[in-house]
């Protein structure tokens, strides 16, 4: 068990959180302040506990460098709205400064102010200790909140405890309980659904989930791979041809330890890849040559259903289809809706898979969705998260 900000005192402390604020901009106008949201209850927690309270985060890209369309100033305007009170912010292009640290002294307890992008600064995202030492003067407790970039070892997600105890926010205390238990701990049967286009990027997941999962379900782009592997015909449908030997081997591995490993009988197959495109569904014996699976098919809905159903606790990580066409969202929808309906304990990992519940109006529906994409998938890898391994042990 790991040390939470429930573990140790606050009060008249300066209180340095890492967030993860990377929110979509339009100009300067933020398009959805989900992760800004997110963060609340642990920012309020140390608000109404007397913390002095410095908040962190990265957003975009910037490389190094200090550019304005990178800038946490929306940020720190919306904190301030959603919060009841002025967030101070100094943009600052090294982030930290004499005139920031003089801010930093300043606070009064309950007070909250917002740093610069950290990603300003070029030592970030290599980790830099001299950085990480800059950040970590302006106070006495380091509290990560940010699982979205935990399974990156940067300055403000690792370095920085190497100067200050650590503990976590609320929202890396809940990503790492629902993944946790629901990976090393499960209520069976428990079944992972994975998706996405390429078999490389899942592979070291789908090697550790067939040592644990009593089901396995393949779809999205990736189920070609695997049906491929097995010779049959998969049309223009996208392959990761250097995968084949290794889809083989994991269906193999998968019959070995006794897992239900499915991959889909039907698909949605269409000429070309494109929103109107004509499409019907095939089964997988006898998918044209001159079309491309762009979905899971109704057969394959019902299957897949089906083992959602006796289901006690489900992963879900990666898209059925392109469900960002209309046309092909169906089978997304409908294992989304089957998830929604059911009793068990869905744990949705992040990215796409969270986009596309969202999308459904069924993200209330779900036990857990995931604010980190990257970070869900190495945790389902069974990788060890350098933001999380800084955490003080209870």
């Amino acid at each position: 068990m790991k040390k939470t900000v429930q573990d140790i005192d606050v009060k008249a402390k300066r209180v340095i959180v890492r967030c993860d604020f990377n929110v979509p901009l339009d100009g300067d106008k933020i398009t959805d302040d989900n992760r800004i949201t997110a963060a609340l209850p642990t920012i309020n927690y140390l608000i109404d506990h007397g913390a002095k309270v410095i908040l962190m985060s990265h957003l975009g890209r910037p490389k190094g460098e200090a550019k304005p369309e990178f800038s946490l100033a929306p940020v720190a305007k919306r904190l301030s709205e959603l919060l009841g009170q002025e967030v101070v912010f100094k943009s600052c292009p090294k982030v930290v400064c004499d005139e920031v640290k003089a801010l930093a002294e300043g606070l009064k307890e309950g007070q909250v102010m917002l740093l610069e992008n950290v990603r300003y600064v070029k030592g970030e995202t290599d980790n830099d200790l001299d950085f990480a030492k800059e950040l970590a003067s302006l106070a006495d407790i380091f509290v990560n909140d940010a699982f979205g970039t935990a399974h990156r070892a940067h300055s403000s997600t690792a370095g920085i405890a190497e100067f200050l105890p650590c503990v976590s926010g609320f929202l890396i205390e809940k990503e790492v309980k629902f993944l946790g238990d629901a990976v090393e701990n499960p209520k069976r049967p428990f079944v992972a659904i994975l998706g996405g286009a390429k078999v490389a990027d899942k592979i070291t997941v789908i090697e550790n989930l067939l040592k644990k999962v009593d089901v396995l379900l393949i779809g999205g782009g990736m189920s070609y791979t695997f049906l491929k592997a097995k010779g049959l015909e998969v049309g223009t449908s996208i392959v990761d041809e250097e995968s084949l030997t290794l889809a083989s081997n994991l269906l193999e591995k998968a019959e070995k330890s006794g897992v239900k490993m499915l991959i889909p009988v039907d698909s949605a197959c269409a000429t070309e890849f494109k929103e109107d495109a004509d499409y019907e569904y095939c089964d997988s014996e006898n998918m044209p040559a001159d079309r491309m699976g762009l979905d899971i098919g109704p057969k394959t809905v019902e299957l897949y259903k089906a083992e959602i159903a006796k289901a006690n606790t489900v992963v879900w990580n990666g898209p059925m289809g392109v469900f960002e066409m209309d046309a092909f969202a169906k089978g997304t929808k409908e294992v989304a809706m089957a998830l929604a309906e059911s009793d068990c304990i869905s744990v949705i990992g992040g990215g796409d898979s969270a986009a596309a519940a969202s999308k459904f109006g069924l993200a209330d529906k779900m036990t857990h969705i995931s604010t980190g994409g990257g970070a869900s998938l190495e945790f389902l890898e069974g990788k060890v998260l350098p933001g999380v391994a800084v955490i003080e042990d209870k």
